[in-house]
């Protein structure tokens, strides 16, 4: 599994990063809440704060969910912001249908918790400009997702 880091912006304003650990939850929740402050600290636009925030928090509750542990990568640059996570895991067999809103494979005492309704992925498809996921099973998963501040450039 190659790693997606080909591509990241050269001249970075800011990166966070976060290690999250299996069954983890309040880290997960934190790094999408310190990301939110950071970006609306640096006045990017509320758009653009509200989908970081929801590809870090549903990023990082798939770590939990569904890996031994993982990491978070958030680089903030001039022209955008790209949200790279790789986890070390059970990886996904099938990402086509992992991609489908409602397929999960959560196991029952996460969703009796209210989390694992299979929306993760789509959601972070859908918060994105551009989207890259590699798995392979039994390892893990390496997630890219790229907004640009250009609103000419973002997707519609």
């Amino acid at each position: 599994m190659s790693q997606q880091t080909d591509a990241l912006p050269s001249r970075p304003h800011l990166t966070l990063e976060y290690k999250i650990g299996e069954k983890d939850f309040m880290v997960a929740g934190e790094a999408a809440s310190k990301t939110k402050m950071a970006l609306q600290q640096l006045g990017l636009q509320r758009d653009v704060v509200k989908n970081v925030a929801i590809i870090v928090y549903e990023a990082g509750m798939n770590i939990v969910i569904h890996a031994q542990h993982g990491h978070i990568k958030v680089v903030i640059a001039p022209e955008q912001v790209v949200v790279l996570t790789e986890d070390v895991g059970q990886g996904i067999p099938d990402i086509e249908l992992a991609m489908q809103e409602g397929y999960s494979t959560a196991p029952p005492e996460i969703r009796e918790m209210g989390f694992g309704a299979g929306m993760g992925l789509s959601n972070i498809k859908k918060c994105s400009d551009e989207f890259i996921i590699e798995s392979q099973p039994g390892v893990g998963t390496v997630l890219k997702a790229r907004l640009y501040l250009d609103r000419t450039k973002r997707a519609a």
